[in-house]
């Protein structure tokens, strides 16, 4: 009676945010993140004092830098996986708007650091990627916009998901950047497969892809000698590709030992893009194997933790960001033995990099914040309830 009189009390949650968040967060996606962090520190302890020293700085500068940004990429990550998914997609659409903008400047501002793309903002201290923080951004407001699609009466989110899609395709191709603009492309037609796409859809999308990849190769010299490359019968031993090749084909099963690789001495970028060379060299195929293993298990994880999601926004969500951080992780080691052309992609949580590791905590966070356990019937409940008549 009192309570139709005064109305019902709300019922609050008492319990703390803490413990609440560790009772149902995914833990055996955080060892796998954190195993993966401690591996990246174990290999630049290994990749990059011959590059501190050729640039004058302390042998292990990179790897004190590294521990700071992953320091901040773990803090993210905490924090991003205690929100819940509507102050995350609230952030995350705040995120995606400001990293689109610095993105759309990057021509005016940019700077290339003499690697022939211009792709990063030169702070003076550090520098920023703001590909690396839209990524995660896109894939939330593409979610957004393609589960209120398939609400009654709901705007044409798919539509305009896409034409997002492919602005922003367009902008990472004129960097040049195809390997970011082919994951972005990726991540939005594994939602888009979700949300119920055609079938026939997806293959004109293929189709289109490979038309605009014969125009890319004509009229980017950059992509067209990294294609070239990728397609040569010989493997030129003085490039990158070449001593990549070579320090896995030396490593074997158990590797040279800790210390004993050469290719960190010849590779610029042994610490970020060819990290996993260093890996195969003195580890060998063993680490490489565990390394696989780690991200397998972290995609699989959240994917079937998914699978149980009632909520589409945060199924199509969910799923975008684990299939692009196994897609990234995937493309990396590809290109490192040769089964794709170079990308210039770094491995997330190894590879060294501020934009790219804070940028992964952030991604990951917000997947960890989607697979948490909640007070929901599975969607097999729903499904079981329905009886054909």
């Amino acid at each position: 009676m009192t309570e139709m009189v005064y109305g019902a009390v709300p019922v609050r949650d008492a319990e703390p945010v803490l413990p609440k968040w560790w009772r149902t967060v995914d833990k055996w996606t955080m060892s796998c993140i954190l195993m993966l962090f401690g591996i990246g520190l174990l290999l630049g302890f290994a990749a990059s004092p011959p590059l501190a020293a050729k640039n004058g700085f302390e042998p292990f500068h990179y790897v004190q830098r590294q521990m700071i940004f992953g320091a901040l990429a773990l803090i993210a990550m905490v924090l991003t996986s205690m929100m819940t998914p509507v102050v995350v997609r609230r952030l995350a659409f705040l995120g995606f708007v400001a990293a689109f903008v610095a993105l759309a400047l990057l021509p005016f501002f940019g700077t290339d650091f003499g690697k022939g793309a211009t792709r990063w903002y030169s702070l003076g201290f550090a520098s920023f990627q703001p590909s690396e923080f839209l990524k995660p951004g896109f894939v939330v407001a593409a979610a957004w916009m393609m589960a209120a699609s398939l609400e009654i009466n709901g705007p044409p989110g798919k539509t305009w998901s896409f034409a997002l899609c492919i602005s922003i395709v367009l902008m990472l191709a004129l960097q040049p950047d195809f390997g970011q603009a082919c994951l972005v492309l990726f991540g939005w037609g594994v939602m888009y497969f979700i949300a119920g796409a055609p079938i026939t859809l997806l293959v004109g999308m293929a189709g289109l892809v490979i038309i605009a990849g014969s125009v890319a190769y004509s009229n980017s010299e950059h992509f067209a000698r990294r294609i070239d490359g990728f397609l040569s019968a010989d493997v030129d031993p003085t490039t990158q590709l070449g001593y990549a090749t070579n320090a896995i084909r030396e490593g074997g099963l158990f590797g040279v030992g800790v210390g004993e690789g050469e290719v960190k001495r010849y590779l610029p970028d042994a610490h970020t893009d060819f990290i996993i060379a260093v890996a195969a060299e003195e580890y060998g195929l063993i680490l490489v194997l565990c390394i696989i293993a780690l991200y397998t298990g972290i995609v699989v994880r959240s994917l079937l933790r998914l699978v149980r999601e009632r909520d589409p926004f945060i199924r199509l969500a969910g799923t975008g960001l684990a299939c692009m951080f196994g897609v990234q992780a995937m493309i990396n080691m590809g290109v490192a033995v040769r089964l794709l052309p170079a990308k210039g992609m770094t491995l997330p949580f190894v590879s060294y990099g501020g934009s790219s590791v804070i940028a992964s905590g952030i991604a990951v966070g917000m997947l960890l914040a989607f697979t948490r356990t909640r007070p929901q019937g599975e969607i097999s409940d729903i499904l079981g309830r329905v009886r054909p008549r």
